[in-house]
């Protein structure tokens, strides 16, 4: 199959419209051609072809940022002599400065499909700027390793975010380029964007149910992105930056696993089974015990669960991550009706508004967890007409069957 990028590499009749224009690319250490050459680098070495700057979301345009939360600053690349501008440092949305610096903007960015991961806010700002300016943008796709499917509730009106770029549901079905679609039709931007579809996609096809395993070299878009099943869990494991439970981060297993020095995994398992056994289908649950090297309870044994998904046991269709970690939220509540859950700091530099809701996109979830008289169905119902109304929307944005 054949990514965006390598479309536009290979086919000189694609590039032609971008003769005499300076071009600019946003991009990350996943943006990788066939080959595994940066994408920077890639355009760099075609002819009558003016690369003017380069843009980097969080963690980097190389991927110097190995934690979650550290900005990156602007520089000049030291090969190619071009300004390169942080889109996570001092600014998140494009200057004005920054904005004058092409006329097309090329953005290769390998998402893991969650409304979470800050890629996909980013391309709003630069959607939103770029309508503002009358500049061209160019999304080179790629593929979305969690899938089609839908899982979650949608973002509330007045919670978008950095981690919210709007009423989507947390795991969406979208590929960056379909979503670049959506949020132009949604925010009724009028705006010159074209997607430089993929080849060969198959979403729907095993063993990658979404990643072509195989045919393609997975590099992580982000550090704590380690392989495809990290994406798959991601859309539940992500709700864990917003509790006082390890999500994995500084252990080689980051966002697939989860747990705290006094969390009993057997009992929240049997928990969790007593609850809602239908939420814990398509995966497999290993108690496990881990001791992060950072973040979270660093240096300390941790107790907890792993969600493995890359054997057979994996049922894609019926694998629901989103309910799977907000089930054993819920079961750990009931547990320890006094246990300290949710975890009061500037997430993503937001004051005054609680992770967990940020992150959930509104109160409903983290209200749910805590009222003792609330049970599965309750939280499934609220979701599914979410699901469904989102499942009718994306389909006038949907670019591969």
């Amino acid at each position: 199959m054949k990514f965006g990028i390598d479309r536009l590499l290979e086919e000189s009749a694609l590039r032609r419209p971008l003769a005499g224009r300076r071009v600019a690319l946003l991009a990350h250490p996943a943006s990788v051609t066939r080959d595994l050459v940066h994408s920077l680098d890639a355009l760099s070495n075609l002819k009558n072809f003016e690369l003017t700057a380069a843009f980097g979301p969080q963690h980097g345009l190389r991927g110097d940022k190995q934690d979650n939360m550290i900005e990156s600053s602007d520089f000049t690349d030291p090969v190619h002599g071009i300004p390169v501008f942080s889109l996570y440092g001092s600014v998140r949305r494009p200057t004005a400065q920054m904005m004058d610096s092409f006329d097309v903007l090329l953005v290769d960015l390998q998402d893991v499909g969650c409304r979470v991961y800050t890629f996909l806010t980013t391309l709003r700002y630069v959607l939103e700027e770029s309508a503002r300016k009358r500049k061209i943008v160019w999304l080179l796709d790629r593929p979305n390793p969690a899938g089609r499917p839908v899982e979650g509730l949608r973002l509330r009106p007045g919670w978008e975010s950095l981690v919210g770029a709007g009423p989507l549901p947390m795991r969406h079905g979208l590929t960056l380029g379909e979503a670049g679609k959506w949020l132009i039709r949604s925010l009724g931007l009028d705006l010159d964007y074209q997607v430089v579809a993929m080849q060969g996609w198959a979403p729907d096809a095993p063993p990658g149910w979404g990643w072509p395993l195989g045919e393609r070299a997975w590099v992580n878009p982000s550090p704590n992105a380690p392989n495809p099943g990290m994406a798959r869990c991601y859309p539940g494991t992500v709700m864990l930056e917003g509790t006082k439970l390890s999500e994995g981060r500084g252990t080689t297993r980051p966002l697939e696993l989860f747990g705290a020095p006094d969390l009993e995994p057997r009992g929240l398992l049997q928990k969790m089974h007593s609850l809602a056994p239908q939420w814990m289908q398509g995966c497999r649950l290993r108690a496990c015990w881990f001791e992060p090297t950072f973040q979270k309870h660093v240096g300390e044994l941790c107790a907890g669960l792993q969600i493995h998904v890359e054997d057979a046991a994996y049922d894609h269709r019926a694998f629901r991550p989103w309910r799977l970690v907000a089930l054993a939220l819920k079961a750990l509540r009931l547990l320890q009706p006094d246990y300290s859950l949710w975890r009061d700091f500037a997430y993503e530099y937001e004051q005054g508004r609680l992770a967990i809701d940020l992150i959930t996109g509104s109160e409903l979830l983290r209200r749910w967890v805590d009222d003792p008289a609330a049970g599965p169905a309750d939280l499934d119902a609220a979701a599914r007409l979410d699901e469904e109304a989102w499942r009718e929307e994306r389909e006038a944005v949907m670019l591969y069957r």
